[in-house]
């Protein structure tokens, strides 16, 4: 059973950055198709981006490309998300996502993940 928790999220001004990062335990790391998502209040969580699984490629949704920056490291069986030049849309509740079959990291599709962490907020005004 894989189980994956989030750390990193906090309340910052537009134009900074957070580092977020998710351990996953359970489960070898590196057999593990990884993601991030995020959902706004009132809205549908959405892809933020992906990655493969020994961490050479990686995907983004338009919205963040440029600014965020997913990277793994499987030796700690953990996930990062680095955001830079935050803005105010970029707030919402901040999720990993992770599955043991083959996921294609460019879909970003939440239904594709069949393991989800807690999440952790991130608050840009």
């Amino acid at each position: 059973h894989v189980q994956l928790v989030e750390s990193g999220g906090d309340s910052v001004q537009a134009g900074g950055s957070l580092k977020l990062a998710c351990v996953a335990s359970g489960f070898p790391g590196n057999n593990l198709y990884m993601a991030w998502f995020r959902q706004a209040p009132g809205k549908e969580r959405e892809g933020v981006a992906g990655i493969a699984r020994g961490g050479g490629s990686t995907y983004y949704a338009d919205s963040v490309k440029g600014r965020f920056t997913i990277s793994r490291d499987n030796a700690k069986d953990t996930l990062y998300l680095q955001m830079n030049s935050l803005k105010p849309e970029d707030t919402g509740m901040y999720y990993c996502a992770a599955n043991t079959r083959w996921v294609c990291p460019r879909t970003l599709r939440p239904n594709e993940y069949n393991y989800w962490g807690q999440g952790t907020q991130v608050t840009v005004s």
